[in-house]
């Protein structure tokens, strides 16, 4: 390849050889390798202006540079704003939201930032027009532009300069410069990139919209997490009313944050309480259900857990989890049966957490443990009651962080009881009012608890 002007590329794994064949010998596709030129290395040559600067003499404010756009759940998410010159990446399936939410930050920073251009290349302006007016979208600062072609979208952007540029949906793009069709990894990568240098050159902030497909498509923005500042996953079922904002990456704040929206006529609105929707508005209690605090980001939430019980004429009883871990909960029935000798190798087990959360922290397991014991029991556990701990192979109910700012919330929501590890109870049981704290040491322990 070095003797040669020219190589071949492979449109699906990015594969490089220095001959043609009609079969890629990494991924196996046909007819996906293109002849691409090698560039000539041009000697830079540095300006004064250009040169490295000592850290010691770069004072910057980051929180004084960010754009609040005013929707509290989409600003914390990002960590307090949008950044100027930022790359942001917004992902999820089709239909979820996110052109609506894209329109409603435009709406809301456009009187305080100025300029706003909104690119989509797969919509017309007429079908953009139409979701503008049903979100009462109308500012002449926003402007409107249906193109897929990069060269002119970048013309565009050195036209009008504005302070933050949407491009709805990277997928579309279409940089005639590279030799691939529009959805290519090599086609989204190379828009991607380019449109990065015009948003530092120029500080722009950008929001890319990218789909995710439910079988995992190669163009989906999985490809462009390492590219860009900020990663930002919109969740949900269509068809439900719930949507959950997520971090994934975040090069000016903190990670796995999560925002959460309800979808009405008028597009998404903010949930100021979630942990109030997530919970049953149920009056009696029923076997089965627990209530437990998690975390997501900085901010506690009290999620419902689920678990049915019921006898398996299988050979190999089922074990079905919708918002937990399969594994942690395989690994909480063992230490059941292993530590209070209760039959569960025949049973059929489903565990579900109300709401669509999905939580993946160790402070869940007691109340996974409970929720199981609770069914195959027949045991209400009280409205008014909640648990938390991590649990040891062991049995040992081991301690867990924040455990003060988990008790404020319960104690916020309206929970008179609360089942926490012992080695936190010595630390909180006489520093909440009003509040009943149960300690537990051993999960062998647990029935004697619950039935008291």
């Amino acid at each position: 390849m070095k003797n040669s002007t020219k190589y071949y590329l492979c449109q699906k794994c990015n594969f490089e050889t220095s001959q043609w064949f009609g079969r890629c010998p990494n991924c196996g596709a046909w007819n996906s390798l293109l002849s691409q030129d090698i560039s000539n290395k041009i000697s830079a040559k540095i300006q004064k202006d250009e040169l490295a600067k000592p850290i010691s003499k770069l004072k910057f404010n980051i929180n004084e540079l960010r754009y609040q756009t005013g929707i509290v759940e989409f600003d914390r998410v990002l960590g307090g704003g949008i950044v100027p010159g930022s790359l942001i990446l917004i992902g999820g399936e089709p239909g979820i939201g996110k052109s609506t939410l894209a329109l409603q930050i435009a709406q809301q920073l456009v009187d305080k930032i100025g300029k706003i251009l909104y690119i989509s290349a797969e919509e017309s302006i007429r079908q953009i027009s139409l979701r503008a007016d049903r979100l009462s979208v109308n500012s002449e600062h926003i402007y409107l532009l249906s193109e897929n072609g990069l060269e002119k979208i970048i013309a565009q952007l050195k036209e009008i300069k504005p302070k933050i540029a949407i491009i709805d949906s990277i997928q579309i793009v279409n940089d005639s410069n590279t030799p691939s069709a529009p959805g290519s990894i090599t086609q989204v990568k190379s828009c991607t990139s380019r449109l990065m240098e015009i948003a530092k050159k120029d500080d722009i902030a950008m929001i890319i919209i990218g789909h995710v497909t439910k079988d995992g498509g190669i163009a989906g923005p999985k490809i462009l997490e390492h590219i860009v500042d900020t990663v930002l996953y919109l969740e949900g079922e269509r068809f439900q009313a719930y949507r959950l904002l997520r971090s994934i990456k975040n090069r000016f704040g903190t990670t796995n944050e999560l925002g959460i929206f309800q979808m009405e006529s008028v597009g998404l609105k903010e949930v100021a309480n979630p942990s109030k929707i997530l919970l049953s508005s149920r009056s009696e209690p029923i076997p089965g259900t627990v209530t437990t605090i998690t975390f997501e980001g900085s901010r506690p939430l009290a999620v419902e857990i689920e678990a049915l019980t019921s006898s398996s004429y299988l050979n190999f009883p089922r074990r079905l989890t919708t918002g937990v871990d399969y594994n942690r909960v395989s690994l909480i029935i063992a230490v059941l049966e292993n530590k209070l000798k209760i039959q569960l190798q025949n049973k059929d087990i489903y565990i579900n957490s109300a709401g669509g959360i999905k939580i993946s922290e160790p402070a869940i397991d007691l109340g996974i443990a409970v929720a199981i014991l609770s069914s195959i029991k027949s045991l209400a556990i009280p409205l008014d009651t909640v648990v938390f701990g991590e649990l040891g192979l062991t049995g040992e109910v081991r301690t867990v962080s924040l455990c003060e700012r988990r008790l404020r919330e319960a104690k916020n929501i309206g929970f008179k009881k609360c089942i926490i590890p012992l080695e936190n109870g010595k630390q909180f049981s006489k520093k909440f009012e009003h509040l009943e704290i149960k300690t537990l040491g051993n999960i062998g322990d647990i029935l004697t608890i619950l039935k008291e």
